[in-house]
């Protein structure tokens, strides 16, 4: 068996995410996301089809917040982590959420674990 953690740091996404009036205009979010990814051996070959494209996750993660507002970051969190965890090769998935420009000093988010 071979265990990696596969990472998607720091992608920024103009969404509707928010409950107060002001946020109904798109802000900036930004994502990251860490898996735990199980392969059944070592991998043999340098070679994509061996292990998770993270490919999947970026674009599931773009059509998700053009498709959608969200009111939580929870919520965008918990959703995120399902993307994820609908492959099986995936054992545990952190999911950060942060609205970078709510505040002029600070910025404020989410962050969650789930585990298969």
């Amino acid at each position: 068996m071979a265990e990696f953690i596969t990472i998607l740091d720091g992608l920024e996404v103009m969404m509707r995410l928010g409950i107060h009036p002001h946020e109904v205009a798109p802000q900036r979010v930004v994502v990251s996301v860490e898996m735990t990814v199980v392969y059944p051996a070592a991998l043999g070959d340098d070679a994509i089809e061996e292990v998770l494209d993270y490919d999947f996750v970026r674009a599931g993660i773009l059509a998700m917040v053009a498709e959608r507002p969200f009111a939580l970051q929870e919520t965008l969190c918990e959703a995120i982590a399902g993307l994820c965890l609908a492959d099986a090769r995936v054992r545990r998935v952190k999911v950060r959420t942060v609205k970078a420009d709510i505040y002029p000093d600070a910025r404020v988010g989410c962050e969650i674990v789930r585990v298969r």
